[in-house]
């Protein structure tokens, strides 16, 4: 089993003829992902690694049964993507594009909770369910089984190159993941981790879920509510990066523009103490995740 993408997916990608996105629908139908078509407008009549692209995602949906989009355009153009992606009862949309205006991304979030409509991202690599042989976006990159075998555990990271990271040590420990997902670093985005663990919950495939964090935002003290209040009952694995950020000034960022101290929130160590507290089963060092993993595991 796997959560929000599998074998029964049916992928569009929205700027399907752009150079990465070419790219990464080779990687994904290598890997067996079923991608079906492309949008690109006034590119209608092409083909991209024999995918059909089509100018409009209303002609898309007129031939294929699409539910899940990848967004591959420039932060300008995101905002009407979506649009046409909710306007075409598309129900899962993966922005990968980041720097897009924080005003378009207030409207996307709130188009998304007003349709019903899942998106996640922006600044989001994509998520894999090995078992099901299906990822969406660059993850896993053209060697995905390095650091993505099917398993148990589910991976949630802020970072798309510690998703990689964490599912390998996954694999170090002796497991494999059920589904990984780079949720995006930006400061606003569609799905933060509290709300994948209900979906994870309900996965009898899924034992446990490792969580990757960061310094700043408030998702980790979200996660421990859900904890504390008995909304996730499975074995959560945390490890928070960036605690030497606590002796930087106040205000600055770290890599993603979600990575940011400031007011007194955000601290690493608090997030640590947070989570602990709440039952999760916080790693010290990020080696430390193995031993927690076969420790909690067996």
């Amino acid at each position: 089993m796997a959560i929000l993408v599998g074998k029964e997916s049916t992928v569009v990608i929205q700027g399907i003829t752009g150079r990465e996105a070419s790219m990464v629908t080779k990687l994904m139908l290598d890997y067996g992902t079923p991608v079906v078509a492309g949008v690109t407008p006034g590119r209608g009549g092409q083909k991209v690694e024999g995918v059909p692209v089509y100018d409009t995602l209303k002609a898309a949906c007129h031939v294929h049964e699409l539910d899940t989009s990848i967004i591959y355009v420039p932060p300008a153009a995101v905002l009407g993507a979506v649009w046409e992606a909710v306007a075409n009862n598309i129900q899962l949309i993966l922005i990968v594009t980041e720097n897009i205006p924080q005003l378009d991304v207030i409207k996307i979030l709130q188009l998304a909770k007003n349709y019903g409509v899942r998106i996640v991202g922006p600044n989001s690599v994509g998520i894999i369910s090995p078992a099901e042989r299906c990822k969406i976006g660059a993850i896993g990159g053209d060697k995905t089984e390095r650091c993505f075998v099917p398993g148990c555990i589910g991976v949630i990271s802020r970072s798309g190159g510690m998703t990689a990271e964490s599912s390998w040590m996954v694999k170090r420990a002796g497991y494999g993941v059920s589904t990984s997902i780079s949720i995006g670093g930006d400061a606003l985005i569609g799905t933060p981790p509290q709300a994948l663990l209900p979906l994870f919950e309900a996965d009898d495939e899924t034992e446990a879920v490792l969580l990757f964090s960061e310094p700043g935002t408030t998702f980790e003290e979200e996660v421990a509510d859900s904890l504390e209040e008995g909304k996730f009952t499975k074995p959560l694995i945390a490890y928070v990066a960036g605690r030497f950020t606590e002796d930087m000034p106040a205000g600055t960022v770290f890599g993603h523009a979600a990575a940011i101290i400031e007011q007194k929130r955000g601290y690493p160590s608090a997030k640590m103490e947070r989570l602990a507290k709440a039952g999760a089963y916080v790693a010290t060092q990020f080696d430390d995740i193995i031993e927690l993993l076969q420790r909690v595991l067996g």
